[in-house]
């Protein structure tokens, strides 16, 4: 139905995008499921050394002094908030991707009432990962924006078939 709309290469990039975002947090997902009941500090120190990364970085303390708080609740927690979240991700990408309406006004939605909270985050701690993230965000939410906005204005140009019927 809508696969002659225009603008649907940046349909597909936002779709694939989300879609990425989806499957990264279902990792997250599972990787939280996977650590319960173990000491996380240490099974994160463990993947460190498998990688080789510096063990004195100030970084690396950082997430493990983080990490070291998670107990059994929390990382379920975490879980369960990370499927849902790539729940509504994969949504939004495969509805994107099949070019349905209600998908971008979903997406609109969605990406816009979490940019109060990427702005709370941004607040506590500016960083240069925390400002792409809020740009990418607030283009998206634009972007769809005017694509909605066209559509309508072209929708409403076109006659439909009844109104043709009616006038022959």
């Amino acid at each position: 139905m809508h696969s002659n709309r225009s603008g649907s290469r940046g349909l597909l990039v936002i779709a694939a995008f989300k879609l990425l975002k989806g499957l990264l947090l279902l990792a997250v997902g599972i990787g939280a499921l996977r650590l319960l009941h173990k000491d996380v500090a240490a099974e994160v120190a463990q993947w460190v050394n498998l990688i080789r990364v510096d063990p004195d970085s100030v970084i690396l303390h950082g997430v493990l002094a983080k990490l070291s708080i998670l107990d059994d609740r929390k990382l379920k927690h975490l879980s369960f908030g990370t499927f849902f979240y790539s729940g509504l991700l994969f949504t939004e990408g495969v509805g994107l991707a099949f070019r349905k309406r209600w998908a971008e006004y979903f997406t609109i939605i969605i990406t816009t009432s979490l940019i109060p909270l990427e702005l709370w985050e941004l607040a506590k701690h500016v960083g240069p990962a925390k400002i792409g993230v809020l740009v990418v965000n607030v283009a998206i939410v634009v972007y769809l924006i005017l694509e909605v906005r066209k559509n309508r204005r072209t929708a409403e140009e076109i006659p439909t078939l009844a109104s043709t019927h009616r006038r022959g």
